[in-house]
């Protein structure tokens, strides 16, 4: 790919998870009121993966694909999008919304110990110092919430840790899999295959199935932006990301998109935004600084 190297396009595709991610905290939330959680995620990345393949196709891009990276592209689903992602939606029901933040922000220090076990490799000192700053972080931005835990909590809590290391270990795998070269073409594989799968189990489940046209004005935009920005811009500026960067690096959204969650919430929902949160912010941007900064050896 001609800029596979490009600062240029890196630096704009971290910014796409970042910010991007981040802000569909807020449309996910707003979906979901009307929306079976996997009949939602199955729209969404039908309708994205479908999307990423026919522009590839405008460009006359060739969306061969081969056995193994079929089935790479199936594993890199599962991983990302149907466990990583829809369990973790669902999971919400049993844990409060804000510890489970604070559980997605560990996955910088999954991403590395598994790259210890898997590679053995080596954690830096700066790397160790950003994940610590990050979890103290988050710790100070959702410990200013009630806490309320339910029945199931643990059931959840441990669910969720189990995303965790899914998405974690999902960001390893892509690093090294044998996928399709064009980003566009590879995701929209990814895309399509994790729609069909949570198309099962939405109907497993006997979700109840509804048209767009019924849907709200609210819900209708916040799907359009899920797909549009949240699916096809942002996941497939990750999957750039993941071939480009070290994989700790690109794991530091998960500290970044609750900081840019927060501020939406205060922009559009008109939600209190107090000096903890905003020094617990900084914390985690610094912890950020820390792991983007240190020397790939």
């Amino acid at each position: 790919m001609v800029f596979r190297n490009s600062k240029g396009l890196i630096i704009l595709a971290f910014i796409a998870i970042y910010v991007i991610w981040g802000s569909t905290y807020l449309f996910n939330k707003i979906a979901v009121t009307e929306l079976p959680p996997f009949f939602l995620a199955a729209i969404r990345f039908l309708t994205a993966g479908i999307i990423m393949l026919f522009i590839a196709k405008l460009l006359k891009v060739k969306l061969t694909i081969s056995r193994k990276q079929l089935l790479n592209a199936a594993i890199v689903s599962f991983f990302f999008l149907v466990y990583g992602n829809s369990v973790f939606i669902w999971a919400l029901q049993y844990v409060d919304s804000g510890f489970s933040s604070l559980i997605a922000s560990t996955q910088p220090l999954f991403v590395l110990v598994l790259m210890r076990l898997i590679d053995n490799k080596p954690m830096q000192k700066k790397s160790m110092i950003g994940i610590a700053l990050g979890v103290i972080g988050m710790y100070l931005l959702v410990s200013q919430q009630n806490l309320t835990t339910s029945e199931n909590s643990l059931l959840g809590i441990i669910v969720m840790l189990t995303c965790v290391l899914s998405w974690s270990y999902g960001s390893i795998f892509v690093s090294k899999a044998v996928l399709p070269k064009n980003f566009l073409v590879s995701t929209g594989y990814q895309m399509i295959i994790g729609g069909l799968i949570q198309t099962c189990i939405s109907l497993f489940f006997q979700e109840t199935w509804s048209s767009p046209l019924n849907w709200s004005t609210d819900v209708q935009i916040s799907m359009i932006i899920l797909i549009v920005f949240g699916g096809i811009i942002a996941f497939t500026a990750f999957n750039y990301l993941l071939k480009a960067v070290s994989t700790e690096k690109v794991a530091t959204s998960a500290y970044v998109n609750p900081v840019i969650a927060l501020f939406m919430g205060w922009y559009v929902l008109d939600e209190r935004l107090s000096v903890q949160s905003i020094i617990a912010s900084c914390i985690l941007l610094t912890g950020v600084y820390f792991i983007t900064s240190r020397k790939r050896k």
